[in-house]
Order: structure tokens, then C-alpha cells, then sequence
């Protein structure tokens, strides 16, 4: 989904800020936020990291600039437990000792319902273009790339396409492919004349050159 976050990185916050020796968790519920992210995926399997990845894009967007990273992890998973019924908004609620902000509601998404082609639609070197989309649900090509063109460096192996298993949809896989963009035609005004950029696409998100 097209929010205040991007999977290539949004403009205009400013410099990173980096702590010099940062530790792993600066607060012990901040350890215990991840610990609960884990365990939720990987045991007890309530849902996949797709799922994970938009519940945290459905954050209210003011809720999302003020957390701090693990309130995110925290919310994004405590929002999957209330949804898969794991427990109750008056459980959780109990537990917080009193209210406790959750992540919007999954909107239709028709990227979702996409079927996947069977064999490779694009060779090395092939032209093609992302597509302009925007989507409503989870999706994994970043804005800078879409509706620019590039090149197929390789054919990558199938994976899951994200925008089905991020709405609970059969983990299909699709066919994917490493894509070779010059930069000065993704940032014409920053991007060096020499200078590539490699992006990872899945199929769907892929149309020929010219067409």
C-alpha cells in the first residue's frame, strides 16, 4: 500500500541518525516485543511475515511517525492476535491497563486475486516496465522503480507473491527476476550517469517495453 512508508525509503525526514553503541533493545519490554513477533510466526505460526509487513503499513499514520521501531513490531503483532482471534480487544485492553491503539482494517486488494503465469514471460535481457500501480493492500515494488523501465539481468527462482500471502491468500509463488534500472532515469537530477540500481520484481508487477 502506498502510505507514509515505502519498501525503497520515503523523502523528506531528514538524515538518519545513528547512535554510536547502540544496544539491541534500549527498554526490556522492547526485547519482549520481539520476542512475541517471533514466537507468533515461528511457533505458534498465527501468521506469516507478509501479514506482519502490512500490519504495520495499516498503522494509523501519526501512530506510525511517534512509535519508535519495536512499538511497531508490538503493535503490528498484537493487531494480527485480535484479528486471527488469538485474543479479545477487552483481554488486551485488560492486560495494557487501559486502551491500546491497533492497525486499520485490511482494505480489498485486487492484486491479490491475480493468477500467476505458469511459465517465464521475460528473458536476460529483455526490456520491460513496472507497472504504475497502487495498490490498496501489501506490495513489494518500491514507488521509486514503478513506471520506469529496465532491464531482466536474471531469471530468479519462484517465491510467494506478497500481495496474496499478506491478505491470508494462498501462498502461491510467481516467477521473479532481477531488474537492472539506470539511475539517472530513476532520479534524474541525483542519479549518476554511470550508476545502476538492481531491484528484485515479481512477474505480476512486470509488463514488456513498449507495451
Amino acid at each position: 500500500m502506498d502510505g507514509i512508508h515505502d519498501l525503497g525509503g520515503m523523502q523528506g525526514f531528514g538524515p538518519i541518525v545513528v547512535e554510536a553503541d547502540e544496544p539491541t533493545f534500549h527498554h526490556p519490554w522492547q526485547a519482549k516485543a520481539f520476542a512475541l513477533m517471533v514466537a507468533t510466526q515461528a511457533v505458534m505460526r498465527t501468521h506469516n511475515t507478509d501479514e506482519y509487513r502490512h500490519s504495520i503499513e495499516r498503522m494509523n499514520p501519526l501512530h506510525y511517525l511517534q512509535a519508535d521501531y519495536y512499538e511497531r513490531v508490538l503493535t503490528g503483532t498484537t493487531t494480527l492476535l485480535v484479528e486471527k482471534g488469538v485474543l479479545s480487544v477487552d483481554e488486551l485492553e485488560q492486560a495494557a491497563g487501559g486502551s491500546f491503539a491497533l492497525a486499520g482494517p485490511i482494505a480489498a486488494d485486487p492484486m491479490v486475486a491475480l493468477t500467476p503465469q505458469p511459465e517465464h514471460r521475460f528473458a536476460a535481457g529483455d526490456r520491460v516496465r513496472v507497472l504504475p500501480i497502487h495498490p490498496a493492500g501489501h506490495v513489494r515494488a518500491p514507488q521509486f522503480c514503478r513506471g520506469h523501465e529496465g532491464v531482466i539481468l536474471h531469471r530468479a527462482p519462484q517465491f510467494r507473491f506478497p500481495d496474496t500471502s499478506a491478505h491470508a491468500g494462498p501462498h502461491r509463488k510467481e516467477h521473479t527476476y532481477h531488474v537492472e534500472f539506470a539511475a539517472a532515469d530513476l532520479w534524474p537530477e541525483e542519479g549518476a550517469a554511470n550508476d545502476t540500481v538492481v531491484v528484485d520484481l515479481w512477474d505480476s508487477y512486470l509488463e514488456g517495453a513498449g507495451v
